[in-house]
C-alpha cells in the first residue's frame, strides 16, 4: 500500500494511493486506514505533502561502501549517526532553498524508513514489526560549512533540507531496492541497497538502544557515492525502486517560490 499526505477540500488528509489516482482515507496511517472509494482525484492533479511529519529525522552517514570509499573515509565499524530537525523536512516538488551562507550544496539519494510505534532497545529480529514503510529521502547538505566545521549540524539542518516522499511503500524489502539520483534529468547516483554497510533492521535496533523511536520518526540510510553540487535553477530527482520519485527544484535564498 502506498499511503501520502495531500490537500484534501483545503486541509492537509492522509490517502491511499491506487491505479494512479490517491483516495481519501479513514483511520490512521500507524493502525488501519480504509480507502474511501467515493472521494479520489488523478495523482497528477494532487497537491502533495510530506508524507509524515517526524519528531526528528534520524540520520546514517557512510553507509554504502563505494560512499565510504569515494570521500576517503574507512568503512565505519558502528554505524555514524547524525540529527536533522524536523523544520528540515519539505515534501514533493516543493523547492529547496539554497542558502547565501553555503557554498556549495549537494543533493544525496536515500532511502529512508518511517516509524510505525514507539521503539526502545528493539532487538534486531523485531525491527520490522516497527517500521511503518519506507520512502525517498533526500539528505541536502551544505557541504562547504561540513568541511568547515568539523561537524555536520549546521551544514545539514537548514531549513528545506530534507525532502521526502513522495509516498510510505508500506510492503517492500528494504534489502535489494536500487537508489537512484538525477540531476536536471542526468543520472548521478546509482546504486542498491545490497551494497549497505549495516542493513535496514540492523540500523533500527542500533538506532533504538540509543533514543526512543516515536511514530512518524525518519530514519535515513545513507547516501551511494556519485554526490555532487546543487544550484539555483536545478532539479533534483530521488527515485527508490519501488517507491516513486521525489521531486524538488532549486531555488536561491530569498527567490520566493519556485515556478
Amino acid at each position: 500500500m502506498k499511503i501520502v499526505r495531500f490537500i484534501h477540500e483545503g486541509k492537509a488528509a492522509t490517502g491511499i494511493l491506487k491505479d494512479g489516482r490517491v483516495f481519501a482515507a479513514d483511520g490512521s496511517i500507524y493502525g488501519r486506514l480504509r480507502m474511501v472509494e467515493t472521494e479520489s482525484l488523478p495523482l497528477k492533479e494532487a497537491t502533495l505533502l510530506p508524507p509524515v511529519l517526524p519528531s526528528k529525522v534520524v540520520a546514517v552517514g557512510l553507509n554504502y561502501r563505494d560512499h565510504a570509499e569515494e570521500v576517503g573515509a574507512p568503512i565505519p565499524s558502528e554505524p555514524i549517526l547524525f540529527m536533522k530537525p524536523s523544520t528540515s523536512v519539505i515534501g514533493p516538488e516543493e523547492p529547496i532553498v539554497h542558502p547565501s551562507a553555503c557554498n556549495r550544496m549537494d543533493y544525496e539519494a536515500e532511502l529512508a524508513l518511517v516509524v510505525k510505534e514507539k521503539a526502545y532497545r528493539v532487538r534486531e529480529k523485531d525491527a520490522f514489526r516497527f517500521i511503518l514503510g519506507y520512502t525517498c529521502c533526500n539528505d541536502v547538505t551544505a557541504r562547504d560549512l561540513q568541511t568547515k566545521d568539523g561537524q555536520w549540524t549546521r551544514a545539514k539542518s537548514f531549513d528545506t533540507f530534507c525532502p521526502i516522499g513522495p509516498f510510505i511503500e508500506t510492503e517492500i524489502d528494504p534489502g535489494r531496492l536500487n537508489v537512484v539520483s538525477r540531476l536536471n534529468g542526468e543520472t548521478r547516483q546509482s546504486s542498491n541497497t545490497r551494497q549497505f554497510i549495516f542493513p535496514v533492521f540492523e540500523l533500527f535496533s542500533f538506532i533504538s538502544h540509543i533514543m526512543t523511536l516515536l511514530p512518524g520518526d525518519v530514519i535515513t540510510t545513507g547516501t551511494p557515492s556519485g554526490i555532487g553540487a546543487m544550484k539555483p535553477g536545478d532539479t533534483v530527482e530521488i527515485e527508490v525502486e519501488g517507491i516513486g520519485v521525489l521531486r524538488n527544484g532549486i531555488i536561491a535564498e530569498g527567490a520566493g517560490t519556485a515556478d
